[in-house]
């Protein structure tokens, strides 16, 4: 008798089994001449040659399916064993605007008329500026762009950095590392990268480096290739720490700067890095800008309204 060793990687087998393994117990009932038995993060099957090749052909799109949608049913389980090829087992809800499926499926799209400007210009350009207000969607869209690429194997890894400048003098008196001082100055790229991607596969690409969250200065000297790079809150770099970042683009890189100009938190009298480039960069061939607004906001629908109330004291200013 046969025996094929499959080792599931980067994803969860309490998830891909199903509860008390009711997805192999299917996958049972499609080869019944075959034994198979999962145990951990391995499946054991047992049987003729010919019927474990045919198994570990299906056994692979169903991981592929896993992977591209976070998300295993009964009938995508069905659809995936009895189908041809991957054209034949996607529904066709799954097309359109989607950017990418996340955590338990959940379908990630572009919702707005700008964000979808957003994504239609990170397909065309490799560097791109999101400019646009809190609640905008800017930075989500961007981490779902980012995600798509490394799924769909366009990246090799996505790098997320912000210029520390809110947590400025403070960050030396918190408890802690530099890790755990940066997390919470961080958090609003991880709670993005949280939604998009399950917990274990996440923890073991930060862990591996495949997806880096860093402060900017981090990025001084290095030289970033086939990689998916969002530069997050960039109203407030300064002039040398815009052009540090911007000459990292190494080959296969994408780039997206996101940041909002009414919100910058610099010293008076230094000149944003954001605004800057903005200006230079703005008749450069490869060089996208969309500008979001209120319009574009997708939070509580009091956000809009909390907007539009500043830009009146703002413009009186």
């Amino acid at each position: 008798m046969n025996e094929l060793l499959i080792e599931l990687s980067e994803i969860s087998p309490r998830e891909f089994f199903g509860q008390q393994n009711e997805h192999i117990e299917l996958l049972k009932k499609y080869f019944p001449k075959l034994k198979i038995v999962a145990r951990g993060n391995n499946i054991r099957v047992f049987g003729d040659e010919e019927m474990l090749e045919e198994f570990d052909k299906r056994f692979s799109m169903l991981m592929d399916h896993f992977g591209k949608y976070n998300k295993l049913d009964e009938n995508a389980i069905e659809r995936v064993l009895t189908s041809e090829s991957e054209q034949d087992y996607q529904s066709s809800k799954e097309s359109g605007e989607t950017i990418v499926h996340g955590v338990s499926g959940k379908v990630i799209k572009a919702q707005t008329v700008n964000q979808r400007k957003l994504v239609e210009l990170s397909k065309k350009n490799d560097l791109v500026f999101a400019i646009g207000p809190a609640g905008t969607g800017k930075t989500y869209t961007g981490v779902a762009l980012a995600v798509k690429a490394l799924k769909e194997k366009q990246v090799k890894r996505i790098i997320l950095t912000r210029p520390a400048v809110e947590a400025g003098e403070n960050l030396g008196f918190l408890p802690g590392d530099l890790k755990e001082k940066l997390d919470p100055y961080m958090q609003p790229l991880y709670d993005a990268l949280r939604d998009m991607i399950p917990h274990e596969k996440l923890e073991l690409f930060i862990e591996k480096g495949v997806i880096q969250i860093a402060p900017l200065a981090f990025m001084r000297g290095r030289t970033l290739d086939h990689a998916f790079v969002i530069l997050d809150e960039a109203q407030n770099t300064t002039h040398a720490q815009m052009k540090m970042f911007l000459t990292r683009m190494g080959k296969s890189a994408k780039f997206m700067i996101t940041g909002d100009p009414g919100q910058i938190d610099l010293p008076r009298r230094v000149i944003s890095g954001l605004k800057e480039a903005l200006l230079v960069l703005k008749d450069v061939k490869g060089v996208g800008t969309v500008y979001l607004d209120d319009k574009d906001v997708i939070r509580h629908k009091l956000v809009k309204k909390i907007i539009a109330a500043y830009k009146t004291i703002e413009h009186n200013d």
